[in-house]
């Protein structure tokens, strides 16, 4: 008897949100599900949605598996979701604020200072610097699982450059594509005006400088060899702004310019898609080919807006995940509507050798770690892999996080064998400018071998439309 919660069925009968998909799976014969499958596939390989796998040999870029079988949220479930995580994201940057500022939560006592100010995504260059309506981290990805039909938790928080938007908008576009029935039979709530809102974002935090009534807004990428820069220029082409890498701008005066056939044109903010160790070799990184010599002079002097700011890191970390709810408490005066998972830090003596008796059922996470890479799932894994992770942490415990396997909630998908349940979880995207907005839905990755638990692209994982039906 499984013990996951399966988002469509429960206790035999189909859960009101999915109740008219049921006619649609039946109705559909393998062929045609094949036909489909391949169809978008088709369809993801012509727009070029592909995502790059490091070290792995072959072809570095691969094709995201797409499940048509699509995630469906009830429109009181995404209200109770949305204000969680916008309160979260309202803590996530009083934090930054307050941590690049006086640091009063430190002073409080209510979370270590060694955490932070020895965290090496703190930037020093950036202390005292007060970004555009005090907004350090503007959009924030925020990872959700889901254990039962009211119980979600916060995985992580990804306050830097989170990345999958494309995939979320992309899915929505390829199933109105393929099956506009469904969109006629379901009020389902739109997803596209997300590169609008995303620009009307980053134009709300123009800098105190900024004279122009519409900002010059660029997204700043490292280049094509970078991972997710198809994302980069489907947002730049979505938004209407220019697409540029770092030899494409350059520091004169007070102000940053782009190079233009015209001559140069000032640039009011830049949404970088890059480590903040690259954005300037005067800086940061002197070897840095990627970013803007003199870029963080001009932002320290409010010339230009850097979205999200500089440092913003320090609030994603994962043993600082620990004390969001203390954040939300702290600076907002509010009880958490959301979750974490339960944590242990292994920097902590005690903590360190309850996770060292119980490997085996734990899931342990580098604190710095992304894209499923450098983590230990204890019940997936064999003795000498386990083994093998003890001494890792032994070697360097505060480099380690752990938490309980989670039972993950189950959404169908197809698979060869026809439909069954896969592990899922949710990155909405949160906006944070003016206004804090976000558009119903995420990006639902879906583990598509049987009994993952890892959803990660970088690791056989898939990706879904995610549907927030209307009232």
């Amino acid at each position: 008897m499984s013990t996951y919660f399966n988002e469509m069925i429960e206790r035999g009968a189909v859960r009101p949100p999915y109740a008219r998909l049921q006619g649609w799976v039946d109705q559909m014969p393998a062929e045609l599900r094949n036909l489909k499958q391949a169809e978008a596939e088709a369809l993801f390989r012509r727009i070029g949605i592909t995502f790059a796998v490091y070290g792995e040999g072959g072809d570095p870029d691969r094709l995201i598996p797409f499940d048509m079988f699509p995630r469906v949220f009830s429109a009181q479930e995404w209200f109770r979701l949305e204000r969680g995580i916008k309160q979260r994201a309202r803590a996530l940057n009083a934090f930054l604020a307050d941590v690049y500022d006086r640091g009063e939560i430190i002073r409080a006592g209510r979370i270590p200072s060694r955490l932070v100010y020895l965290n090496e995504a703190y930037e020093k260059a950036v202390a005292g610097i007060r970004p555009p309506k005090n907004v350090y981290s503007h959009i924030v990805g925020i990872d959700l699982v889901r254990t039962g039909p009211d119980e979600f938790f916060v995985l992580e928080d990804n306050c830097r450059t989170p990345s999958g938007v494309s995939y979320m908008l992309e899915n929505r576009e390829i199933m109105m594509r393929m099956f506009p029935e469904l969109f006629s039979a379901n009020r389902i709530q739109p997803v596209e005006a997300y590169p609008e809102l995303l620009r009307r974002t980053l134009a709300s935090v123009a800098p105190e400088k900024c004279t122009a009534t519409e900002p010059n807004v660029v997204i700043l990428t490292p280049g094509h060899f970078n991972s997710a820069y198809y994302e980069h220029s489907f947002l730049a082409d979505m938004m209407g702004v220019e697409l540029v890498e770092g030899q494409d701008l350059f520091v004169e005066g007070e102000f940053v310019w782009m190079r233009t056939t015209e001559g140069p044109r000032k640039v009011d903010v830049i949404y970088r898609r890059i480590d903040d160790s690259f954005l300037d070799p005067l800086c940061f990184r002197p070897d840095s080919m990627l970013g803007v010599p003199g870029l963080m002079d001009v932002y320290r002097s409010g010339g230009v807006s850097i979205c999200s700011a500089p440092g913003a890191g320090v609030a994603d970390d994962k043993a600082v995940y620990t004390f969001v709810p203390e954040m939300v408490r702290f600076y907002l005066g509010e009880e958490p509507i959301l979750q974490n998972v339960p944590t242990w830090q292994c920097a902590k003596a005690d903590e360190c050798q309850y996770v060292m008796e119980n490997l085996a059922d734990l899931v342990v996470k580098e604190v710095h770690g992304s894209g499923g890479y450098g983590m230990l799932v204890g019940p997936k894994s064999t003795k000498e892999q386990i083994e093998a992770f003890r001494h890792k942490i032994e070697a360097d415990p505060d480099n380690y996080i752990a938490q309980p396997t989670l039972a993950l909630s189950t959404v169908p998908s197809f698979v060869e064998e026809g439909v069954a349940p896969r592990h899922v979880d949710l990155r909405p995207y949160c906006l944070v400018g003016e206004r804090i907005e976000l558009v119903p839905g995420g990006l639902t990755r879906v583990a598509l071998r049987e009994g993952s638990l890892v959803v990660n692209s970088s690791q056989g994982g898939g990706v879904k439309d995610t549907w927030v039906l209307a009232e």
